[in-house]
């Protein structure tokens, strides 16, 4: 990003900051673990009801005496948020209530993020990198990327978040192969597909591999050679609802794993970069039609990263199985876009004051898909 560039401290902002996931996340942002020391000033979003809470959050944070963190701010106002703001994770987002249809959760939600997308394009630094944590995480970031590239901020600088299921899914196959000793870190290039959601396609085989002690790579389509049945039916349907099974025995929705995925998508992203021919998931915008998808989605592929950039890796050879799996996470896409996309042609610059992210404090169905 911006390390090597300047001593100036990352300005990062944070909507729906005082959540669970907020919660977790800020620590792992003020003691060094992301930006690696450089120092940061914290810009703090919620809606009034969770200021007071914020406000004691704020003061934990400076109880810690992280070194690396400059100041912290707190405020309703989303201008305030991202004046001149470096980073930006949208984590505040409608929360998904009983017996409400998916498409109204989807409309809930393009109304926030249009006017988030605004108020990025209007005060945000033009190289802003924005990643979007709040669900239905690849519709509401193509919500906001189309509205913050009708003017400064390029749409290559958001993605949104399915690296907590790339994670999810490297844990799964260490488990599986745990018998060998085989950590979750040596599980390299497991590949999310598609949406962050129950269609997403977890994809051990096409180009996943473990890494040995002495740097050799193993493909798991070997591993796995006689456990293919596994890799293509349990594997795919415990990672694509991970997220609602924490919830059935935590009792609220994932808030650990989500903040350390938030931490490590941008930390990879915009620090440390991809090792040599490994790769990690994102949710980009799909601006080329990589492996057939169509464009103007928001769509997870497998990227690597340099100099702050994200890179589609392409020329992967998808077997039939998982053509089949992509055609069915990019036909929800759509149809989240399609939805959205009306409700974006009504709205006007006018949008009311109070549509700002709420917390997801007190709302266990917030993030319910993390």
């Amino acid at each position: 990003l911006m390390i090597n560039k300047t001593t100036s401290p990352i300005k990062v902002a944070i909507s729906g900051a005082a959540g669970n996931i907020g919660y977790a996340l800020l620590p792992l942002l003020a003691s060094g673990y992301v930006f690696q020391n450089h120092p940061i000033s914290l810009r703090l979003l919620e809606i009034p009801p969770a200021i007071k809470s914020l406000d004691g959050t704020r003061m934990e944070l400076l109880d810690c005496a992280f070194p690396s963190l400059n100041d912290v701010i707190c405020t309703t106002d989303p201008r305030v948020a991202f004046d001149h703001a470096d980073v930006i994770i949208l984590v505040g987002g409608y929360p998904r209530k009983k017996g409400m249809a998916r498409k109204d959760l989807i409309r809930a939600n393009t109304r926030i993020f249009a006017r988030m997308g605004r108020a990025i394009n209007d005060g945000a630094s033009p190289n802003a990198k924005v990643l979007v944590v709040a669900n239905p995480a690849n519709t509401n970031c193509l919500v906001a990327l189309k509205e913050a590239a009708k003017g400064r901020i390029p749409s290559k600088n958001f993605c949104a978040l399915t690296y907590l299921d790339y994670q999810r899914a490297k844990g799964q196959i260490a488990q599986r192969l745990g018998g060998g000793g085989v950590s979750a870190d040596r599980v390299k290039n497991v590949i999310i597909w598609g949406n962050h959601s129950e269609t997403q396609y977890p994809d051990a085989l096409t180009d996943g591999y473990i890494l040995g002690e002495n740097g050799e790579k193993v493909p798991l389509r070997i591993l796995l050679s006689d456990d293919v049945e596994w890799a293509n039916n349990d594997f795919v349907t415990t990672v694509q609802n991970r997220g609602k099974a924490v919830i059935e025995v935590r009792g609220n929705s994932s808030a650990l794993s989500a903040a350390m995925g938030t931490a490590d998508c941008l930390k990879t992203w915009l620090v440390t970069g991809t090792k040599d021919e490994e790769t990690i998931s994102m949710a980009v915008y799909n601006d080329r039609g990589y492996y057939g998808v169509k464009e103007g989605i928001v769509f997870s592929f497998p990227c690597e990263c340099r100099g702050g950039e994200w890179f589609v890796k392409e020329g992967l050879e998808l077997s039939e199985f998982a053509r089949e799996k992509l055609k069915v996470t990019e036909n929800e896409l759509l149809e989240e876009w399609e939805a959205a996309k009306g409700l974006l042609v009504e709205n006007s610059r006018t949008a009311s004051e109070r549509e700002i992210p709420s917390t997801e404090t007190n709302q266990p169905r917030f993030m319910s898909r993390l």
